[in-house]
């Protein structure tokens, strides 16, 4: 355990764009995120040689979905969507049996004198087949069977759909309703070890326990909808596989494939008369009065029948005691068990991911026992030739040995090192094995790729080999039945991405604080003790200062993808000069504040550049730069002049003429004997470039005296004025 500590360590630090950086597996859910072959994943998180597994039978339909053994050891498999019937004997030879009117053959049965008996769906009936002829058997009034299951007294139990019930069937065309359960659909039968009959339903997923007809006890409601499989153990305890939407898209497709007027499943209103006798084994069906599920809706509600939600589980695996008490044992967010069954003290469920197969210990330790590299992995059955495993890729059925496999492989997950990275060594712990690499600069491994690595067998010599690129994987591959891997790391250097300068904004700011006697200060006048005002020419004119000069700000946006620490360095230069001057070095912020009257009139460009030099070594470190857009700077207020007045009709008319040296003009505005001021529009009706002239035209002036008082705007703000006295 020491060994991985380092590792460990690498992978909690921040990783730095230059940085050596570690991947490691290690753990049982690390290399469950892999895909192995001929291996087994212990708890403890180590790959193991495992049961050694080999294709039985190869079918030529998409699905199998039913198996069941004979008595002489022969297994008959039911498959879709051809619906077709197949044997295979203890020699591994098979023969095609029996071919159906319809797609599906969701059930099969074998009874202890070797008679088959095969349910076909979407047109739900059952048929009898004997020395390799078929004969109905019989046809109940549902569209599905799900399940056959056969009773200690010789009868046979058959799940259907839409509507849920359950059926007995005593003899060729002569069966009735055992039990309705007003659900969509019956799912899974058991027998226990009293002889009555398990059942599970969707959409509620309810685990019924009936001892007689119309007599049924809720052992379970799970949280999922669908109760997938029910075994029963020898000591009284019954384990269920619960899942979410296998019978909605079973049924989607076969609707899809089906006429456009195939009747289609919805869940009813949940309606349940349940009464328990308590009583062992199964008698003779009376008529049951129990509420009928509603008619279905129209067909565009098959694929809504059931919503998969990433992040919540989608499938579990429960207990329930001899004592009615229930235990959850298994819980998945990716993986859907299909089918469980009961060997020795252990439970064996096989999954939908890439055709698992699990063993679950007394004290609740998974491992993965085996994996099929299939896609839908459907049934499991131990037969007297080891464990089956059916899957729905071309209809296979693989069988497991006890001795272990002379070795297999593992493929790890893809890893993104984010960029280009240079590869460094693969180093793991283990016996027995080797490996190889490859990488590629697509998500995900295609003919862009590099080919696999030479084998790398000696820690000593384990430098990877592969092209430089974003995406790595590795394969490690066992050579004897002895090896193991415990743990693999992986050592590389990603590429160090260049820092971003987004924008680069410079703004004035108004002036903090103003000079003593600002503008705001009180004037005030003294007088003396009699009372008379002092004269006007020994009093000194108060000075009325401008504020402090207004500060120019420039901020700048800039961020490193790799999430590198930035320093920054600030120039500037002036329209037309050569030469860019530094302004400061080796800021960490990212604001500059200087006062504005250091920059004469005129138009400037900033430029920041930014480095990741404090996360890299200087080697490696990367810069970029950003120029901003040109910034004009004008200080100076326009010059005004104003002509001498003259009365017309209309009244006082002045002419202003106006000029600025910065750029154009904004606005000018006058006011009669410090009254408001008032908008003057430039002569040719815009005020829009760097000389203008303005006729003000005053109406209705009274007799006497007056002050007008002429202002102009810049761009930049700054005002020019010009003072008219009228006699």
């Amino acid at each position: 355990m020491t060994g991985r500590w380092p590792a460990l360590l690498l992978l909690i630090a921040p990783a730095f764009a230059a940085t050596t950086t570690t991947w490691e597996l290690a753990g049982y859910h690390d290399f469950l995120r892999g895909t192995l072959s001929g291996l087994s994943l212990t708890r403890d998180g180590r790959l193991v040689a495992g049961p050694k597994m080999e294709t039985l039978f190869t079918s030529d339909q998409p699905e199998i979905w039913s198996v069941a053994q004979a008595p002489d050891a022969s297994l008959y498999v039911g498959t879709g969507n051809r619906g077709r019937l197949y044997r295979i004997d203890p020699g591994g030879k098979n023969s095609l049996v029996w071919t159906a009117d319809q797609p599906e053959i969701f059930a099969v049965t074998v009874d202890a004198k070797g008679v088959v008996y095969a349910a076909t769906s979407p047109d739900g009936k059952i048929y009898r087949i004997e020395n390799g002829r078929a004969t109905e058997y019989f046809t109940p009034r549902a569209r599905y069977i799900w399940a056959l299951k056969l009773a200690p007294d010789g009868s046979l139990f058959a799940a259907t759909g839409d509507p849920g019930e359950i059926f007995r069937v005593t003899a060729a065309g002569q069966g009735s309703v055992y039990y309705e359960t007003g659900q969509s659909h019956v799912t899974a039968l058991a027998i226990d070890r009293e002889g009555r009959l398990l059942a599970g339903s969707e959409p509620n997923g309810i685990i019924y326990r009936l001892s007689g007809p119309g007599k049924a006890f809720v052992l379970y409601n799970a949280n999922l909808p669908e109760i997938r499989a029910i075994v029963p153990a020898p000591d009284g305890s019954i384990y269920a596989a619960a899942l979410g939407g296998s019978i909605s898209r079973r049924v989607s497709a076969i609707a899809a494939a089906s006429a456009a007027n195939t009747p289609v499943i919805t869940a009813p209103p949940l309606s349940i008369t349940v009464t328990d006798s308590q009583q062992g084994g199964l008698n003779p069906a009376p008529k049951i009065e129990t509420p009928k599920p509603a008619p279905p809706p129209p067909a565009a509600a098959v694929a809504a029948t059931t919503t998969e939600t990433a992040g919540v589980e989608k499938s579990a695996i429960y207990k329930i005691h001899a004592d009615n008490t229930v235990e959850t044992l298994w819980t998945s967010k990716e993986e859907n068990a299909y089918d469980l069954l009961v060997s020795g003290s252990n439970l064996l469920f096989i999954t939908d991911a890439e055709g698992r197969i699990y063993r679950l210990d007394p004290d609740r330790r998974t491992m993965l026992l085996a994996q099929a590299n299939q896609g839908e992995a459907t049934r499991l059955l131990e037969s007297k030739a080891g464990l089956i495993a059916a899957t729905g890729e071309l209809g296979k059925l693989l069988r497991l040995g006890g001795a272990p496999s002379a070795g297999g492989w593992f493929e790890s997950p893809v890893h993104d090192c984010g960029t280009v990275a240079r590869w460094g060594r693969i180093t793991w712990h283990g016996d027995g094995v080797s490996f190889k690499t490859r990488t590629g600069n697509s998500a995900r491994p295609d003919s862009t790729w590099s080919d696999w690595s030479p084998p790398i067998t000696s820690p000593d010599h384990s430098n990877i080999t592969s092209p430089n690129a974003r995406y790595i994987q590795w394969r490690g591959e066992l050579n004897s039945s002895n090896a193991s891997i415990e743990d693999v790391s992986v050592a590389f250097l990603p590429q160090n991405t260049p820092p971003v300068v987004r924008a680069i904004d410079v703004s004035r700011l108004p002036a903090q604080s103003q000079a003593p006697g600002n503008a705001n200060a009180t004037y005030s006048i003294t007088v003396s003790d009699s009372g008379d005002p002092p004269l006007a020419s020994a009093t000194p004119p108060r000075i009325l200062a401008r504020g402090e000069p207004q500060k120019i700000q420039i901020s700048w946006q800039a961020d490193d993808p790799d999430g590198d620490r930035l320093i920054y360095n600030l120039y500037f230069r002036g329209d037309g000069e050569r030469d860019w001057i530094l302004l400061r070095a080796n800021m960490t912020e990212n604001t500059y504040l200087l006062d504005g009257d250091v920059f004469a009139d005129g138009r400037y460009f900033f430029k920041v550049t930014a480095s990741d030099r404090p996360s890299n070594p200087a080697e490696l470190a990367r810069e970029t730069e950003l120029v901003s857009a040109p910034v004009l700077i004008d200080n100076t207020p326009p010059s005004v002049t104003a002509s001498a007045p003259r009365r017309d009709a209309r009244g006082l008319a002045i002419d202003v003429d106006a000029e600025d040296r910065g750029g154009a003009l904004r606005r000018c505005e006058y006011s009669v004997d410090a009254g408001p001021w008032l908008p003057v529009e430039a002569a040719d009706g815009v005020t829009d470039s760097s000389r203008e002239r303005f006729n003000i035209t005053i109406a209705n002036l009274p007799p006497g005296e007056h002050l007008i008082v002429i202002r102009v705007f810049d761009l930049a703000g700054n005002a020019g004025l010009a003072k008219v006295v009228v006699r």
